[in-house]
């Protein structure tokens, strides 16, 4: 699904001539312009290697202060790096040195198959390499970061929702158990704490949640002034539901080991196939609030969507946690605000339910 919005937008965005191939640059501009765009692709060339190469001494020195090399073994190292470089930078120029040189001696117009592929135009959108549409896409080489403290998931989470009322058992709930239910949607942050270990992350991002709360024996919410209680229909209700949106904002310690991957030159951290455990806590706002009935009256179905604020809190908040294996987890929150303001009565929502921190 990544990679076919990635097409897409590169589609759209070649409608507006923000995309161009190679051959069409070719066929459109005359020598010295084809000249004139070799000549940044040979500069480009320069600056890549360079800074290839010092993303590898970046690695070779943090081998030598974690002891891993000696001074002469890192030394050699260093040397071999800038030799490989120096080849690298001197067979990639030749190559657009004498494709300048043919343009040079040739009329407008003059092109080739290898022109046409060394002066591709290139995108960085991860590792695909190909065409689409007829246009070329070419993987951007583009160091490696050695160290990437700060990674992202999307977040899905779904489950029971209830409440915990004052003076009540969850057991003497009015709401009922399986039909009420919740579902969060959400982006998250993650962040190496320490410099040398992962085992401390800090979780945060932002998240849709909807908790929804079925009323048992044909009952439905009515807002009596700033009251909002539970009353029978006079009809049989088919569907009795209210739905809370918030927009709420997490923020999680998480607590596990990791698996170190050491490439040769960078290091990654990486928490698949791992046990997590993750305890925090969020705040936001309700968005938006709605009940929605269904029953028959008169041999008609009705269905009866009322949005009125039915005097939920505005602001939202409160604690959760996880227990995770891989993507995976056991998910548990609680609302510290209650469901409904000024009430006599408080009640609070809590949902239970697995979570998919996908990456």
């Amino acid at each position: 699904m990544q990679t076919f919005i990635k097409y897409l937008v590169l589609l759209i965005l070649s409608f507006f001539g923000q995309l161009i191939t190679a051959q069409d640059t070719l066929q459109n501009t005359n020598n010295k312009e084809k000249i004139d765009t070799l000549l940044d692709i040979r500069e480009h060339i320069k600056t890549e290697e360079r800074d290839l190469l010092k993303t590898e001494v970046e690695f070779i020195n943090t081998r030598l202060e974690r002891g891993e090399l000696s001074n002469e073994e890192a030394s050699v190292l260093k040397k071999e790096a800038a030799k490989k470089r120096a080849l690298n930078i001197e067979n990639r120029i030749s190559i657009i040195d004498n494709q300048i040189a043919l343009l040079r001696r040739n009329e407008d117009g003059y092109s080739t198959s290898d022109l046409k592929e060394a002066s591709r135009v290139g995108f960085s959108i991860g590792s695909y390499e190909g065409t689409f549409a007829g246009i070329d896409i070419k993987r951007k080489k583009k160091p490696k970061k050695y160290d990437k403290r700060t990674t992202s998931d999307f977040v899905l989470a779904f489950g029971l929702n209830n409440a915990i009322i004052e003076g009540q058992s969850l057991d003497d709930s009015p709401y009922k158990f399986g039909g009420s239910r919740f579902l969060e949607l959400g982006w998250a942050w993650k962040t190496r704490v320490f410099k040398n270990t992962n085992f401390l992350r800090v979780k945060y991002g932002y998240s849709f949640q909807v908790n929804g709360l079925k009323p048992d024996d044909n009952q439905y919410f009515v807002q009596q002034g700033n009251q909002v209680v539970l009353e029978n229909h006079p009809q049989n209700l088919k569907k009795s539901k209210l739905s809370a949106t918030n927009l709420v904002f997490p923020i999680h310690l998480e607590f596990g080991p990791s698996k170190k991957i050491e490439g040769e030159n960078y290091f990654r951290y990486v928490t698949r196939r791992q046990f997590k455990m993750g305890l925090g806590a969020y705040g936001g706002f309700n968005i938006g609030t709605r009940q929605k009935l269904k029953y028959d009256l008169n041999g008609e179905r009705i269905k009866d969507k009322q949005k009125r604020g039915f005097n939920t809190s505005d602001l939202v908040y409160g604690v959760s946690g996880y227990l995770a294996f891989g993507e995976m987890a056991l998910y548990v929150k609680y609302d510290l605000s209650p469901i409904f303001k000024d009430q006599i009565i408080e009640q609070n929502n809590i949902s239970m339910g697995v979570r998919f921190d996908i990456d």
